[in-house]
């Protein structure tokens, strides 16, 4: 007798196997609508995007059916349930051999079709468009999709640097820098995403670093049972998920994303591009590779805008944002643990700089290890570091709400924000010391109990260094969502960040 659906192992339905949770984890980005729509063969207009989910329930089970969308006609399956690529069958599934580009450079594309047939790359930049969340730039001709070879695999790194190449994007001299994602579907309606990055040399207020770096960290590609491992997880031969002790030591940028093709966590990111897009901040991006490679001068800007998790961090980007806040460039957290684990970024086999990634967690000889292990704990740098996870959503607690970061909120001393902390949090260490600074202060005191019932505290900070820098940390991961992702945005928050960016900017 064939198991039910309750007895597919989560791997198997495609489903992302991840412990390590998101509270707002979006698969495939269903609230990120491009111009793009089809009709479904109700009759009703869908957009673009591919929700795995043909049904879901909004606010838990209680709640009304909401159908999930289709894709276009001729490409959906016969019961028009959309058909979202897995890392099982591998229907497409695609990554970029380049980092970010410049305008005038070119994006690599490997991507594997099976079976063999054609396919197409429609391309999206991230941003407000009147709501819409994204735009089509651009659609590649019909590409003829091959069976790439089956990943490379030695000690849980698994690569596919050894795919052929199969389409290259040369990136016209008039395209705006920003965050874009490349939607790959097959002939017969399967569909991917890969996220890339198109950065430029030219002067802007806040440089917004997408976290590339922790993105990677966090991948379990192939999540198949069988060979997909992250510095997270592994899997044994019998198809069980491992944990941190059976997971990688290194990990590749030369692979896809697990399940939809896009990074856990990576809607954070992007509900900041599209509010600071929405009201019009002057915005230069860059990867975090960028900042480690020296490929970018940070100190060029007002300041650096650090949008969503971004846990992991090599010595020469530490380094470089240390100098930065020390020439008078802010840093703005909007997340939590940040700066957590210290990494080492090294060439591919083949010698491309900063395609291996390397975090031992005390696994063997080298110098992976928290930073707060070798005396440079985060919060010498953040003004807060990471305490732990959140079960469920808690209130933020707003504290001094005299100070200009509350102005206009209208919010009052001791009062709740609904559903801010969550996820993880970051509070002040006393015993840690604190970096050199002309004023600090604390914006919020948060209680909450974590996962043993102790009870704990959430902080939100703000310090300014001798340069005459501020550097702001939110110290939730709910800060971000709360900006523009519907269902979350509070205007509190979004008049406190800009608040805080329009002083960092100068702007009146």
């Amino acid at each position: 007798m064939a198991p039910g659906p309750e007895h597919i192992r989560r791997w198997e339905s495609g489903a992302l196997a991840h412990a390590v949770t998101d509270p707002f984890g979006q698969g495939p980005v269903p609230w990120l609508r491009g111009s793009e729509t089809y009709f479904d063969d109700t009759g009703q207009v869908v957009p673009w995007y591919v929700d795995p989910a043909p049904a879901r329930r909004p606010g838990g089970e209680g709640g009304p059916k909401v159908p999930g969308p289709r894709t276009a006609p001729g490409s959906a399956s016969a019961s028009g349930v959309p058909r979202s690529a897995d890392d099982v069958r591998r229907q497409i599934k695609g990554f970029t051999s380049t980092g970010a580009v410049a305008p005038g450079e070119a994006v690599d594309f490997h991507i594997t079709v099976d079976p063999p047939q054609e396919f197409s790359v429609d391309i999206y930049r991230i941003g407000h468009y009147d709501g819409a969340g994204a735009a089509k730039i651009t659609t590649s001709p019909r590409l003829a999709g091959i069976v790439q070879p089956p990943p490379l695999t030695a000690d849980r790194t698994v690569s596919c640097h050894h795919w052929w190449l199969s389409w290259r994007l040369q990136v016209p001299s008039y395209w705006s820098v920003g965050a874009y994602v490349a939607v790959l579907t097959t002939a017969d309606g399967y569909r991917s995403h890969i996220p890339f990055t198109i950065r430029d040399q030219h002067p802007a207020d806040l440089l917004l670093l997408l976290p590339d770096v922790t993105w990677q960290a966090y991948n379990l590609y192939p999540e198949d049972g069988r060979t997909g491992a992250s510095f997270y997880h592994a899997w044994d031969g019998n198809g069980r998920l491992l944990g941190e002790a059976d997971a990688a030591t290194t990990v590749s940028f030369d692979r896809p994303y697990a399940g939809a093709g896009l990074p856990l966590h990576v809607g954070h990111a992007y509900d900041v591009i599209r509010w600071a897009e929405r009201y019009g901040y002057d915005l230069a991006y860059a990867d975090a590779r960028d900042l480690h490679s020296g490929r970018i001068d940070p100190t060029r800007y007002r300041g650096l805008v650090f949008p969503g998790h971004d846990e992991y961090w090599s010595t020469n980007m530490r380094r470089t944002v240390e100098l930065a806040r020390d020439s008078g460039t802010s840093l703005v957290f909007l997340s939590a643990n940040s700066l957590y684990w210290q990494v080492e970024l090294g060439p591919s086999p083949s010698g491309v700089p900063a395609r291996l990634l390397t975090c031992r967690k005390r696994k063997g000889p080298g110098k992976s290890v928290l930073w707060r292990e070798i005396d440079r704990a985060e919060q010498q740098l953040v003004g807060i570091q990471y305490a732990g996870r959140v079960p469920e959503p808690q209130p933020l607690i707003v504290r001094n709400a005299d100070h200009w970061l509350w102005e206009a909120t209208g919010t009052h001393e001791g009062e709740g924000i609904e559903g801010l902390v969550a996820g993880e949090a970051d509070r002040y260490f006393p015993r840690t010391p604190l970096p050199p600074h002309e004023d600090r202060i604390l914006l919020a005191h948060s209680p909450y109990t974590d996962h043993e019932g102790v009870l704990r505290h959430q902080e939100t900070s703000l310090y300014r260094a001798p340069s005459g820098a501020l550097v702001f940390a939110s110290g939730t991961f709910a800060w971000s969502p709360a900006l523009d992702r519907p269902g979350h945005v509070d205007p509190r928050v979004q008049r406190a960040t800009a608040n805080l960016l329009d002083r960092i900017c100068k702007r009146d």
